[in-house]
């Protein structure tokens, strides 16, 4: 499989996985390459627990992997 495909298959388990999130790469010197943004803005409490609005890690893997961490503090705030 090529990278790009990675990528694209990433991106598309991302979207079906995070529905809430824009994706975009970004090649910036100094910045992650990966991006997710969310479509609606956090509440201030979802903010003080530790969740928000953009995410940016080096690779989709670290991405996806802070989008679950996200989705647990959410979750957490249910309860």
């Amino acid at each position: 499989m090529t990278e790009y495909n990675y990528e694209q298959r990433m991106i598309s388990l991302l979207t079906s996985t995070h529905p809430g999130w824009r994706y975009e790469q970004r090649d910036l010197p100094g910045l992650p390459q990966w991006w997710a943004t969310r479509y609606c803005p956090l509440r201030p409490d979802q903010r003080k627990a530790g969740a928000r609005d953009v995410l940016g890690r080096t690779s989709l893997r670290r991405l996806a992997s802070a989008l679950a961490r996200h989705d647990e503090i959410l979750h957490n705030l249910r309860y």
